[in-house]
């Protein structure tokens, strides 16, 4: 069974319709303000008009409080709720006050780093793992850094998960082939420049997965 996929970081109408038509089982809005890709609550809303009922709305936040999340899930009529940098209560937390699917984000670079990954057993119904980027970056994800899929190798996954992280249409089918991935999350692989996404490319991708 092919992987599904999500694409992330959607910010106009035509690529969002490029993901949706090209078979994305699911669509990013990103809820941060220093990221290029950062979407107004009046862009969301429009955007989150455009998917149909079969293609899941995730929204995308580092360490968001209450206010931005409800804005958000209204804007964005949200169906999952991507956190990076959030901790297990808390991500426990917010799944039970908005009762919605709540993904963890666990940035990784070494082995060490997947130690984290347990302690969100029971707090977030999915584990996305994703690149750890470079000391100082301003962004927590969408640079297009990729981890070795190495470390994945053999380890107990204490949840449904997804990965992330430096993929594009020419690595995509590698990675699901050598981590047994059956949801893949791309941003910064189907873009022409940071926060553009470009249709070409996102139709390459969910090619590159589909076949």
């Amino acid at each position: 069974m092919p992987a599904t996929v999500k694409i992330c970081g959607l910010s106009t109408a035509d690529t969002l319709d490029a993901a949706i038509g090209g078979g994305a089982s699911h669509v990013g809005f990103v809820f941060f303000a220093p990221s290029p890709r950062n979407l107004a609550l009046e862009q969301a809303m429009a955007l989150a008009a455009r998917v149909p009922d079969r293609v899941a709305r995730v929204g995308v936040f580092v360490d968001p409080d209450d206010t931005l999340i409800d804005a958000a899930v209204a804007a964005g009529r949200l169906d999952a709720l991507q956190l990076h940098k959030t901790a297990p209560g808390r991500v426990a937390a917010i799944g039970a006050r908005t009762r919605l699917e709540t993904w963890a984000a666990v940035a990784i670079k070494t082995a060490r780093d997947l130690d984290q990954v347990r302690g969100f057993a029971g707090a977030a119904d999915r584990i996305l793992y994703d690149a750890k980027t470079p000391e100082g970056a301003t962004l927590p994800g969408g640079m297009g850094v990729r981890f070795d899929w190495a470390l994945l190798d053999g380890f107990r996954h204490p949840l449904p998960w997804a990965l992330s992280g430096g993929l594009d249409a020419g690595n995509v089918a590698e990675a699901i082939r050598r981590t047994g991935a059956t949801l893949v999350d791309v941003s910064s692989g189907v873009e022409r420049a940071p926060g553009t996404k470009d249709p070409a490319k996102i139709a390459a991708f969910l090619k590159a997965v589909h076949g």
